[in-house]
């Protein structure tokens, strides 16, 4: 049985054919009874629904192995392993360009393969990592017109990454890889090129060779998270959309303002899962007094309560990023002074996560902090400020614990500053906001974490303003100490 009987046997999708004439009859036989369709020179189809460029773009390296074994994956393919617009770059014997259904393969004459190279699939290699960075460094930048090389700012940026994940020894490990990739392939010169940016980055040279702004913050030991950036970005242009009402804050007295700030402080201790009943909690305010067998978590009701119930700190707010930052290392300093082994006041020095969520790395923290508060000066109405400022914190995650109560408290000091109503988080709303939150940070989308701040705005001037028992009669009417997922939260007239 020949290898095309076995592949049509197999219900193979491609099947590619040879010099051979007897090949070439039993091929022209099966396209005539109508059993392949031709979808390129010595490449044939049993697929004869799906379109050719469909049928080439999901078996492309099958194709590619079979027609052109040997062949490397180079320059942006090596980092993209896909089509670029529909070109694709491979390092081969000769230079040549073949068209098949939906793209073009530019095969480009490079030396042979390296012992380091990658073995890849279907006969095929690929650049090893040094190499790829080689070659997509050279000067030469374009095969056919086409860009066959990622931007440099890309490479910067894949550079700077691989420094956050292992520090100086991963990028001097790549430099010394790289040195014999060029000694052994004559690209000395995109060495050259390399040697500057890793130099660079490691503040050992100049930094007029960078070009990504990723890359410069490293150099300038500020890096920062572009991805969150963009986050920041997406937030920032969907509050410009918006127009937002103005909600007074009614709590004048100081009673009234502390009576508020003690809910405030309760709830935002309950979601984060330091529960205590109510008069527990107020006793526990009123007195200044941990419960004794459980004194973290009393201190962390009676840290927040201080800043909460200060005015005057809650009308602080930062004119600079290092203020920002400031301000948030102080505040999260009283919140947290009864947890010494969460480092009240300092930044994290270990990543950390929420589920599947990771956030900021810890040594991108101060870099991310200050471009997103740079990014919030534009924002003027001060529901739309507050908001921003509370998830560039929550997303940021600065500290080891107590980020969902520094990122509220920032928010609430936003609003008190613009004499604007407080914004509660009740145990009901829990997983909407937690929900909301998640929408932002991993699929992009900030409607509904702005609706449901808005809505939470909305409850804070419903329940506003009053003493305890009057704040406390209207929480309990709107459900709002509720765990039970069947409840929602209910509030007016």
């Amino acid at each position: 049985m020949s290898e095309i009987e076995k592949n049509l046997q197999s219900l193979n999708e491609v099947i590619v054919g040879s010099s051979s004439p007897a090949v070439a009859k039993l091929l022209a036989r099966l396209k005539r009874d109508g059993r392949v369709v031709r979808l390129a020179p010595r490449l044939y189809s049993t697929n004869q629904a799906d379109s050719p460029e469909n049928i080439v773009r999901r078996n492309l390296w099958t194709i590619v192995g079979k027609l052109w074994p040997g062949a490397r994956l180079s320059y942006r393919t090596a980092f993209e392993y896909a089509p670029h617009d529909g070109h694709v770059f491979l390092g081969y014997k000769y230079t040549r360009k073949v068209a098949l259904p939906g793209l073009t393969i530019h095969f480009i004459s490079t030396p042979e393969s390296l012992p380091s190279d990658y073995p890849f699939m279907e006969g095929l290699g690929v650049s090893s990592h040094a190499r790829a960075v080689l070659e997509n460094l050279e000067p030469d930048r374009t095969q056919g017109g086409v860009e066959k090389c990622l931007p440099t700012e890309v490479i910067e940026e894949r550079l700077e990454a691989e420094f956050a994940a292992g520090g100086e020894a991963a990028l001097n490990k790549l430099r010394d890889e790289a040195r014999a990739v060029a000694a052994a392939t004559g690209m000395e010169y995109a060495f050259a090129r390399l040697d500057k940016m890793v130099g660079a980055l490691l503040s050992t040279r100049p930094a007029d060779v960078l070009k990504s702004s990723v890359a410069l913050a490293r150099a300038a030991g500020e890096p920062f998270d572009s991805h969150r950036i963009e986050l920041f970005g997406k937030l920032l242009e969907h509050l410009a959309g918006k127009e937002f009402p103005e909600c007074h804050d009614e709590n004048v007295s100081d009673d009234d303002y502390a009576t508020f700030a003690f809910f405030e402080s309760y709830f935002s201790n309950y979601i984060e899962g330091t529960v205590f009943e109510l008069d527990e909690a107020r006793r526990i305010v009123e007195t200044g007094v941990a419960i004794p067998t459980r004194d973290a978590d009393s201190h962390d009701i009676l840290g927040t309560y201080a800043i909460a119930s200060n005015r005057r700190e809650m009308c602080r707010r930062a004119a600079t990023a290092d203020e920002f930052l400031d301000i948030l290392r102080s505040r999260h300093r009283v919140v947290m002074s009864g947890r010494p082994s969460c480092a009240p006041g300092l930044f994290k020095t270990r990543d950390n996560r929420a589920g599947n969520t990771h956030f900021v790395s810890f040594d991108r923290v101060r870099g991310t902090l200050k471009r997103g508060f740079d990014m919030s000066r534009s924002i003027r109405h001060p529901f739309a400020r507050a908001v921003f400022i509370m998830f560039l914190t929550s997303e940021v995650h600065p500290f080891a614990d107590g980020n969902g109560r520094i990122s509220r408290l920032m928010m609430n000091a936003e609003l008190t500053a613009a004499g604007q109503t407080k914004i509660i988080v009740p145990t009901v709303f829990r997983p909407d906001y937690i929900g909301a939150l998640r929408r932002l940070s991993r699929d992009g989308d900030p409607e509904v974490l702005v609706a449901a701040m808005a809505r939470l705005w909305e409850f804070g001037r419903w329940l506003s303003f009053g003493d305890f028992e009057t704040i406390k009669n209207r929480l309990e009417k709107s459900g709002a100490f509720s765990d039970d997922d069947g409840v929602i939260l209910r509030f007016g007239n």
